[in-house]
């Protein structure tokens, strides 16, 4: 398996680490889509959400509220975003299990595309009908 995030985990890749335990690690983006653009991953390797445990996830975004009051006080940022993208569908590009926060800036030109037809309040029978189809593909994984 030839991964940089892997590398970057082992120490065998450089990286700018703002921070590190056990599970996760915290980095500068080599590409960063704004000043202050972090990446945390866990060490272990988990091609995305639909890999990794719970568990896993859940450490990314507890370490995602640890840095970032001192992301945006290091930035001055008026806000923030977190990101995850699962599969090429959504965008990933690394296949590493990866959380980016993104300090945000008024007027930073930064944002997301919604498709045609975004702002159709959804019908309470489609949201219905979606959480049934959700609750019972959950209860059948269980």
């Amino acid at each position: 398996m030839d991964c940089i995030f892997c590398e970057i985990a082992a120490g065998r890749a450089p990286a700018s680490i703002v921070y590190q335990d056990d599970e996760v690690m915290a980095f500068m983006d080599i590409i960063p889509v704004l000043p202050g653009h972090l990446l945390i991953i866990p060490k272990a390797h988990y091609r995305n959400v639909f890999d990794a445990p719970p568990e896993i996830t859940g450490k990314l975004m507890e370490t995602a509220a640890r840095l970032a009051p001192a992301l945006r006080q290091a930035t001055g940022c008026a806000g923030l975003n977190c990101h995850i993208a699962n599969e090429a569908a959504a965008g990933q590009e690394v296949w590493h299990l990866h959380l980016h926060l993104l300090p945000r800036y008024p007027g930073d030109g930064f944002g997301f595309r919604f498709p045609s037809g975004y702002g159709r309040r959804a019908s309470r029978p489609e949201l219905d009908e979606m959480a049934e189809r959700i609750r019972q593909a959950l209860h059948a994984l269980a």
